[in-house]
C-alpha cells in the first residue's frame, strides 16, 4: 500500500512527516521535483506540465492517490488536472481545502453554503504564483463570506530554506510580514500557503503577534488524509514507499535529513 506525496522541493516534508504520524501503517512515495524547484515563480502552463509529469510518476510507482503537498501546484495545475487530466480510479488533492475548512471550522466534506465565519481578516503568506492565481480566496468563497484576504508574495523564502541559509529566510520572513501588516495592520489569521512555511512557523508567529492565529497545514492535511482514506480504503495504492527525485540524491537527502532531523535517503525519480 502506498499514498502519493509531491513536492516541487522539500516542503512538502512537513506533511510527509505529520502524515507518517498520524498513518503508521500506510508506506508514502516521496517526490520532489528538486531539479525544477522553486515553482512559485514558473508560469501556470509550466507548474501545470512539470506537476502532470510529476504525479503520473508517482500513479507508475503504484500510487492510486496523490497528495499536491505544494501550494503554488495546487493552485496552479490542480483544478485543470481534475477537469481533464488524470485516469480513471486515480485521485489527486490539494492541501487548500482542510485549511480552509479549518479556517472556517467546517468539517470535513461540509458542503453546505458559504456563511459568515468568526474571522473577518486574514493574512495569506505564499509563493508569487500562488497569490498570483488566487485559488485561496477561490476556495475560500465556497465556504465563507465577509472575510477580508490580504496577500503577501513571499519572494526568496523558499529558496533561502532549500539552500538550508534559515538566517536569510527568517530576516525575508519578518521583510514580508512587514510588508504585509503595512497593507493590514491588524489582520486576525494568518495562513501560512506554502508547505515550507511550518518551518518558519515560530518566526511568522513572532512578527505578527501573539495576537494573530497561525494555520499551517501538515497536521490538517494529515487529518484530512486519514479521513480520506477511511472513506476510500481502496485508494491505498498497491506501491511500496521510497524518496525520490529529480535532482541529485545525495544532495537533496542532505537537505531532506537535515530538516526532519532524521536519516532520509533519496533516489533518482
Amino acid at each position: 500500500m502506498a499514498v502519493g506525496i509531491f513536492d516541487s522541493g522539500l516542503g512538502g516534508l512537513t506533511v510527509l512527516d505529520a502524515a507518517q504520524k498520524r498513518l503508521p501503517d500506510v508506506d508514502f512515495v516521496y517526490l520532489a521535483d528538486s531539479a525544477n524547484a522553486p515553482y512559485g515563480v514558473r508560469t501556470a502552463d509550466d507548474i501545470y506540465d512539470k506537476t502532470t509529469a510529476s504525479v503520473q510518476r508517482l500513479f507508475d510507482a503504484g500510487c492510486d492517490l496523490v497528495i499536491l503537498a505544494c501550494n503554488t501546484a495546487s493552485a496552479a495545475a490542480l483544478r485543470k488536472m481534475q477537469e481533464a487530466w488524470i485516469p480513471e480510479g486515480k485521485r489527486v488533492l490539494g492541501v487548500f481545502v482542510p485549511l480552509i475548512e479549518a479556517l472556517t471550522e467546517r468539517q470535513w466534506g461540509d458542503n453546505s453554503p458559504p456563511r459568515e465565519v468568526g474571522v473577518q481578516h486574514v493574512a495569506l503568506f505564499a509563493t508569487p504564483a500562488t497569490v498570483a492565481s488566487r485559488a485561496f480566496q477561490r476556495e475560500l468563497a465556497f465556504r465563507a463570506i465577509g472575510v477580508d484576504v490580504e496577500a503577501q508574495a513571499c519572494g526568496g523564502v523558499v529558496d533561502a530554506i532549500e539552500d538550508g541559509d534559515m538566517i536569510l529566510a527568517e530576516a525575508l520572513v519578518r521583510s514580508h510580514v512587514d510588508a504585509l501588516k503595512r497593507k493590514m495592520p491588524k489582520p486576525q489569521a494568518a495562513i501560512l500557503g506554502c508547505t515550507h512555511y511550518p518551518l518558519m512557523q515560530e518566526t511568522f508567529q513572532d512578527a505578527l503577534g501573539a495576537d494573530v492565529r497561525v494555520f499551517s497545514q501538515a497536521m490538517l492535511v494529515g487529518e484530512s488524509l486519514a479521513d480520506y482514506l477511511e472513506r476510500h480504503p481502496d485508494k491505498m495504492g498497491r506501491g511500496q514507499g521510497a524518496f525520490l527525485t529529480s535532482g541529485d540524491p545525495k544532495t537533496v537527502s542532505t537537505r531532506a535529513t537535515q530538516f526532519l532531523r532524521r536519516q532520509i535517503t533519496f533516489e533518482a525519480a
